[in-house]
């Protein structure tokens, strides 16, 4: 250690510690100035036991206030644009999200929903079920379905009104017209 750091500390304090008071200011602002250059002296009193002190102090302390200050700032950035870098990062992958800018993410949603439909048909009643896709996949008319099951007519609609009854209200309303539109693709 150095036998007379506590005179030069004191002596290094007066001397730079106005001018490097007035370098924080200009980085930091007044609000955070002096917390910057009292960070720094601090930690010079902390490595007393290990820091040479020559000819190169003054640029030491300038260059300490620098990345202090640059610390001050990124930390500030933090709090302050914590909000505004969400909302831009959330802007983005909507962006990179949406279903019209990538195939990839289309057929996924694609995908899903599809096991989604195919799920809420599976819960149908078998006779509900059967009727259902005798309509919409081999799109035939109630008639056809009748006669093609044995039964009448009257008992194919209280199945498709059962069958879309419940379609309804287990997917989403506007699942229920993608309904239509992907059944005739399967």
């Amino acid at each position: 250690m150095n036998e007379n750091f506590d005179v030069i500390y004191q002596t290094l304090f007066r001397r730079y510690y106005p001018s490097l008071i007035f370098y924080a200011t200009r980085l930091v602002g007044e609000e955070d100035a002096e917390d910057v250059v009292q960070d720094v002296f601090v930690e010079l009193w902390r490595r007393k036991n290990s820091i040479e002190i020559g000819d190169q102090i003054q640029a030491f302390l300038y260059r300490a206030v620098y990345t202090r200050a640059l610390n001050v700032l990124k930390h500030r950035n933090v709090e302050d644009g914590y909000c505004a870098a969400m909302e831009e990062i959330n802007q983005r992958r909507a962006e990179f999200y949406q279903p019209d800018n990538n195939e990839v993410i289309q057929q996924i949603e694609d995908r899903e929903l599809r096991k989604e439909i195919y799920d809420a048909i599976n819960e149908l009643p078998d006779k509900c079920k059967e009727v259902f896709k005798l309509s919409y996949l081999h799109d035939m008319k109630n008639k056809e379905i009748a006669d093609a099951l044995g039964v009448s007519l009257r008992t194919v609609e209280a199945h498709m009104y059962k069958a879309l009854k419940y379609l309804r209200s287990r997917l989403n309303p506007l699942w229920i017209i993608l309904l239509f539109f992907l059944w005739q693709d399967w």
